[in-house]
């Protein structure tokens, strides 16, 4: 650990588990990257093998730069992508030129009748987490509503393979109280994700950091 980072760590309590409005102002107060920081949450889920967390989220506060979308479609669905501001919009073309090495975009969305085609592009999309997926509504006949939800800002989360979800909320220099919105939607939105035959808390623990700063423990409020 850094010089900083020691120092950033002693001005924290790790024996108190901090409210979300003192725990945002303690986090800016102990950052010390020279860049705009993201603000991230670790969220420990209780959850079995054969369960899944995953799912996608609209935060209110933008905090992230517009993406470059591509999507995946033919006739009057292309129309509708290109309508909605999608970045590029094509079908086996696009496929091709994926294949070639092509990789000009940030986000995936796919028809459901060009699932066939796009599948073939599992081992480059699915290895950059880009893959179109009915569960994250990547895959979906509602072209223009996922290109909206989109461009405002909608993030995929899912528990990785030790059961800890993690998710940027906001950006160091944010207003608080953005933040906290944020991070409360983002919350609400994950406790939602309880599986139904589990037993005992499924948010086992929460905490808040700055991209290089150390984490502190939040209270989990699942209401």
């Amino acid at each position: 650990m850094g010089k900083k980072f020691v120092e950033a760590q002693s001005k924290i309590d790790v024996s108190k588990v901090y409210g979300y409005d003192e725990a945002i102002k303690l986090m800016k107060e102990v950052s010390f990257a020279k860049f705009d920081e993201s603000v991230d949450v670790a969220a420990k889920v209780n959850i079995k093998k054969s369960h899944s967390v995953r799912d996608t989220v609209v935060l209110p506060n933008q905090f992230k730069g517009e993406k470059k979308i591509l999507v995946f479609a033919k006739g009057d669905k292309a129309k509708e992508a290109e309508e909605a501001g999608a970045t590029f919009v094509g079908a086996e073309d696009l496929v091709e030129k994926i294949k070639g090495g092509w990789m000009g975009f940030d986000l995936c969305v796919a028809t459901p009748d060009m699932m066939k085609d796009v599948g073939k592009l599992g081992p480059i999309l699915g290895r950059k987490g880009m893959m179109p997926n009915p569960k994250t509504r990547t895959v979906t006949m509602d072209v223009k509503g996922a290109l909206e939800e989109l461009k405002k800002g909608r993030i995929e989360y899912r528990a990785d393979k030790t059961g800890v979800v993690h998710m940027s909320v906001g950006k160091v220099s944010m207003d608080p109280s953005k933040i906290e919105e944020n991070l409360k939607v983002f919350i609400s939105d994950l406790v939602k994700k309880r599986p139904s035959d589990l037993k005992g808390d499924f948010v086992k623990s929460l905490s808040l950091s700055s991209t290089m700063g150390p984490g502190l423990k939040i209270e989990i409020v699942e209401a």
